[in-house]
């Protein structure tokens, strides 16, 4: 527990916020938590926890619940357009003998752990509430919320994703950078064979597959286009069928069973990277606020628990909220911006159509991330 508790206003209920809710209580402080959207809703269907994101819940006590609501992964195949495989990337284990290296998992689960956590932790949740001014008081910061109501407290953590808007708030200056590529994600029945994470390099586009439970996977399609365009809704699932037409063998197979156009998602590809500090005065961002990659490198959650543990422990460690957002942003800067950097040069790889560069970089980084946070 820390030696000084503080009162702390969360912004933003994905998962940095909600992991940070859950690391600051289980340090001590107090904390609430506001969240715009009303309904929890989560964007996309399924993610992969890496080994650094399962080291980190494990802190938290949540990881082998997360492994059992997920899928157990311990390597990446990488494959041609046919499925043939080009080369396997042995992931690093962090957890010890018997458990996985990385675990796919649906984001609902993933979010509704969390939220459950955060709460039985004591940390107050409110919905359709976010900041709309922050008003520093020199030994605390005044919240100005979306209702009119203020809150005076002695942090608040901006966890407001890659879009922030409490960012541009705090006069940060960091405009997400579109990668000149567009990512598809569907939910479809696991494959028998769909035991692990594969990659599938097609001759344009690439595609992959990750299970996330015993009965669903997603697949996920990188599309490379100079310009972001939006398709309508009720067209995704004949277009990305579409897309994967190229592919043959697993890919085919799975292409098939894409059909309802509410179980596709697309997105532009889009990174972020601040550069220090990461806090302006007691304001510190967290998560995809400060770092987002792009989704090659399946880090971004990992990035995000890390910063909420990161930050509970220096507070934990001075009394002295500045001190420690600065040790805060010290520690975490570097290894994020590696795994941004590295995600960019994945998306200039593939658009350049060496994909089989690929399997090396995310080798070299997932064994770089494996070092100790």
């Amino acid at each position: 527990m820390s030696a000084d508790p503080s009162r702390v206003l969360v912004v933003g209920g994905g998962i940095g916020g909600l992991t940070a809710a859950i690391a600051l209580r289980q340090g001590g402080h107090s904390v609430e938590l506001v969240e715009i959207r009303e309904d929890w809703a989560v964007t996309g269907w399924g993610l992969s926890l890496t080994g650094p994101a399962l080291r980190a819940l494990d802190t938290l006590g949540l990881a082998d619940r997360l492994i059992d609501l997920g899928y157990g992964i311990t390597t990446i195949a990488n494959c041609d357009s046919d499925g043939n495989l080009i080369a396997e990337v042995e992931l690093p284990g962090l957890l010890g003998p018997g458990r996985p290296a990385q675990a796919g998992i649906a984001r609902s689960e993933l979010t509704r752990v969390l939220r459950d956590s955060a709460a039985s932790h004591g940390a107050v949740l409110r919905t359709a509430l976010t900041v709309a001014q922050t008003v520093e008081n020199g030994t605390s910061v005044t919240a100005v919320l979306s209702d009119g109501t203020t809150r005076d407290v002695d942090l608040v953590v901006v966890a407001d994703g890659a879009g922030s808007k409490t960012r541009e708030l705090l006069g940060i200056d960091v405009t997400p950078a579109y990668t000149g590529q567009m990512v598809w994600r569907a939910v479809v029945p696991r494959p028998a064979w769909a035991d692990r994470l594969f990659t599938f390099f097609g001759p344009g586009d690439n595609a992959g597959l990750i299970p996330i439970s015993a009965a669903y996977a997603y697949c996920f399609l990188t599309e490379n286009l100079p310009t972001p365009d939006v398709l309508p809704d009720d067209e995704l699932a004949d277009r990305m069928r579409e897309r994967l037409r190229p592919f043959g063998g697993r890919v085919a197979e799975v292409r098939e069973s894409i059909r309802k156009p509410e179980d596709v998602v697309r997105r532009a590809v889009n990174t972020v990277l601040a550069e220090l500090p990461w806090n302006a005065g007691r304001v510190v961002l967290v998560g995809d606020a400060a770092h987002t990659p792009s989704p090659q490198l399946v880090s971004g959650a990992a990035l995000a628990v890390e910063d909420a543990v990161v930050l509970a422990e220096e507070l934990a460690r001075t009394p002295d909220v500045l001190e420690a957002l600065d040790a805060f942003g010290r520690r975490r800067h570097d290894r994020a911006a590696l795994v941004v950097e590295a995600s960019r040069r994945v998306a200039r790889l593939e658009q350049a159509g060496q994909q089989t560069e690929v399997p090396g970089l995310l080798g070299r980084t997932h064994g770089a991330l494996a070092a100790a946070i």
